[in-house]
């Protein structure tokens, strides 16, 4: 499983380890390194059923307007949302949950 696509240029930023005023914009400083981290574990994991074996990153399968996506967390207010077919991580994009 690697990640494909970003839905922008702010997350794919932040996977790069990069911080920017855009970057900053989207994702508070304090939260860029826990965000890069589940990035790279999300770029480098082999499987969907390898990220339920960890129960901090809080898997979810979303309902609604966001129906077939799928996320993790990176706190209590802020997602890693991302699509999931054929083993890859497309459209990834770090969203404001709250």
């Amino acid at each position: 499983m690697s990640i494909k696509s970003f839905k922008d240029k702010e997350t794919e930023e932040i996977a790069n380890g990069k911080k920017s005023k855009r970057s900053l914009k989207r994702l508070p400083s304090n939260l860029h390194y826990v965000a890069y981290k589940k990035l790279v574990f999300l770029d480098n994991i082999g499987s969907l059923e390898s990220l339920r074996a960890w129960p901090s990153l809080r898997l979810e399968r979303l309902k609604g307007d966001r129906k077939g996506r799928w996320s993790i967390r990176i706190n209590d207010q802020y997602r890693i949302c991302f699509d999931y077919a054929d083993g890859h991580v497309s459209g990834v994009e770090i969203v404001d949950y709250h």
